[in-house]
């Protein structure tokens, strides 16, 4: 029978991506666990990513990357996280921003035509640090209390960003900036070197691997034309330079429920697996024949299959409707929210189903359980996918 997580491979073409993002998931699930009790960054991850050619698949193909659909960007980065959780979210951030960046226009087409040959010769890499400690996530509207000031030919940026995910492998980055002489706020690709520092700071619960330390700026000097004009989604006010944009609806943020349906679905197998070989002396077949864990094997399939339909069936829509997708934001919202509290319920379920062995740290469920609840706090927030949804039902217009 075929396995239910192939269930939306479309084409051979998908099928060969998905077999060669497995065999690196099955190579990084068995670093998973050093990596999770070390907190420590799993670069020999990045290298295998790198010559694999995961960092280039979202690169135009002019630029000679894959150019690969939302929806395949999903579908691989649900098998990556099948692997390692913390490794597939932070390279989903990656190949999400380059994917992003590709339909939205945001940067000027020379500074992305370079980055993107940088991404395809040098296995470079991007992530945007906007989050500090003061202004909170920047999804919720803070301004950021980093500055950028006029320096000779371009910008002195002094802050600190905290959750800057893929710190310690950058060499590239973005930041957003308040600029006091105008008013505004903007994003400006930096480069790791004088006035850059790593301040090791990531030892959380859940995602241990993914290198999210904060990068404190003192004074980090960044070249006029790495200034990216109307950055952060404010408004662009910037006389020279100004870029006409295209509102991709945010779909980029797929990635984010994508990772975490993977551990949700690693967390399913390693249950079906247990319960369809483990048979305590007081039983007379697996407990997998008992209907109380045939129960709970059910309830993880309804929660499973329903977000999982729901993420596939925004990413597919959000690839064939570009004229629609500003306006699906709520939808691309609703498949975060569900997905997410649906994974945590899942793992939750295969852990009532393997009982108290798996709390021991000799079983990846537990890890799971940490790692599968960090999804809350991603973007968007639980809150303010519910308000949205709120207000939309409310702006309807009565009949």
């Amino acid at each position: 029978m075929k396995r239910y997580m192939d269930h939306f491979v479309r084409n051979d073409r998908e099928q060969a991506r998905v077999l060669a993002v497995e065999k690196l998931a099955a190579v990084f699930a068995e670093r998973a666990e050093r990596h999770d009790r070390e907190g420590s960054f799993p670069f020999e991850n990045f290298a295998d990513l790198r010559e694999a050619g995961y960092l280039k698949l979202t690169v135009p193909a002019e630029y000679g990357g894959d150019d690969i659909s939302l929806y395949e960007l999903v579908q691989l980065q649900e098998r990556l996280a099948y692997g390692d959780g913390s490794t597939a979210l932070a390279v989903g951030w990656h190949i999400g921003q380059v994917h992003h960046l590709r339909h939205s226009g945001k940067w000027p087409e020379a500074l992305f035509a370079e980055f993107c040959r940088a991404i395809v010769s040098e296995g470079a890499m991007v992530n945007t640090f906007a989050t500090e400690a003061a202004s909170g996530s920047p999804s919720r509207g803070g301004i950021p209390e980093t500055t950028a000031v006029r320096a000779d030919g371009g910008w002195r940026i002094t802050g600190r960003k905290t959750y800057s995910t893929l710190s310690p492998i950058l060499e590239r980055f973005v930041v957003s900036a308040y600029l006091p002489e105008e008013d505004t706020v903007s994003e400006f690709l930096l480069s790791r070197g004088e006035g850059v520092r790593l301040v090791e700071t990531w030892d959380t619960l859940g995602m241990r691997a993914t290198g999210s330390h904060d990068v404190v700026l003192e004074g980090a000097y960044v070249e006029e034309r790495m200034r990216i004009p109307g950055g952060n989604g404010t408004p662009n006010n910037v006389s020279s330079g100004a870029l006409r944009t295209t509102d991709d609806g945010g779909g980029w943020l797929l990635h984010i429920p994508a990772c975490y349906m993977g551990i949700a679905l690693a967390a399913r197998d390693y249950a079906l697996a247990f319960a369809r070989s483990y048979q305590p002396n007081s039983l007379s077949a697996p407990i997998a024949a008992l209907p109380a864990v045939q129960q709970s094997i059910a309830e993880m399939e309804v929660q499973l299959r329903t977000a999982r339909t729901l993420l596939y069936a925004a990413a597919e829509r959000w690839d064939r409707d570009a004229e629609g997708r500003p306006a699906m934001r709520h939808e691309l919202g609703l498949a975060k929210y569900t997905v997410t509290n649906n994974a945590i319920r899942i793992v939750d379920l295969a852990m009532r189903i393997v009982g108290a062995d798996s709390l021991s740290r000799r079983r990846p469920l537990e890890r799971y359980y940490r790692d599968v609840r960090a999804g809350l706090h991603n973007p968007p927030m639980d809150s303010s996918v519910l308000q949205g949804l709120a207000q939309a039902a409310l702006g309807e217009e009565a009949e």
